[in-house]
């Protein structure tokens, strides 16, 4: 069997990051754009899927896809929070199985000797009628870094950085990085779209480009390889 000798990023989250098809366009999670800020000497698997929380991923067995191909100096880079918070059978309580989940996707790539870097959540385009840009995931993010520090895991804080953004932006301004779409602006929205969770293909690229300063922040070996 061939067997890929590059770097690959495997990616595992949820709907703000996963893939979409040309006929969900413009619609676009950020590890869906990653590739374009690296070399071909870096390959990306976005294996996020909608819907997901850290829980169910694992329940569905898509972690265990993972697991048989994920090799040596490989990375998992890990982003949920959002699904976890959901009164049904996807949530998981921040402090206590939320870690635990979390800490079964570390331990695939630590088993594989590849490089686990986890991401908080991040945010969703949250303006009260004031402007005023409030918080949404709980205390999910800060169980992420906290868990990060327990497990000696980088963590990229993208819900610190997209907060940062998006409050720079405003609520107004904001709008073009997420699914707002007038009535007939768009032939797979005939009617229109108000989404302040996803992202349009031109908000997950600027939300990709907040992923790859992290990773220069973190001083990543990958960072070699990236183009931007």
């Amino acid at each position: 069997m061939f067997q890929n000798k590059k770097s690959s990023i495997f990616i595992v989250g949820d709907s703000t990051v996963s893939s979409y098809p040309v006929e969900r366009a413009p619609q676009a999670g950020w590890g869906q754009v990653l590739n374009q800020f690296f070399t071909d000497d870096i390959t990306i698997v976005n294996e996020a899927a909608s819907g997901r929380s850290s829980k169910s991923f694992i329940t569905e067995k898509r972690l265990a896809g993972v697991e048989e191909h994920i090799k040596e100096k490989d990375y998992l880079f890990i982003q949920f929070g959002h699904n976890d918070a959901k009164k049904d059978e996807r949530f998981t309580d921040p402090f206590t199985d939320f870690k635990y989940y979390l800490k079964q996707y570390i331990h695939v790539a630590f088993e594989h000797k590849a490089t686990p870097i986890l991401l908080t959540p991040v945010q969703r385009r949250s303006f009260n009628e004031d402007g005023i840009f409030y918080e949404t995931h709980g205390d999910y993010p800060k169980a992420i870094i906290q868990l990060g520090k327990e497990e000696n895991v980088p963590v990229i804080d993208l819900g610190e950085r997209s907060k940062v953004y998006l409050k720079n932006l405003g609520a107004k301004e904001s709008k073009p990085i997420f699914l707002w779409l007038d009535q007939g602006k768009h032939p797979n929205y005939p009617a229109g779209l108000q989404d302040n969770t996803h992202f349009s293909e031109y908000g997950a690229k600027e939300i990709a480009r907040l992923v790859i300063e992290g990773i220069r922040d973190l001083q990543l070996p990958i960072e070699k390889y990236i183009t931007y």
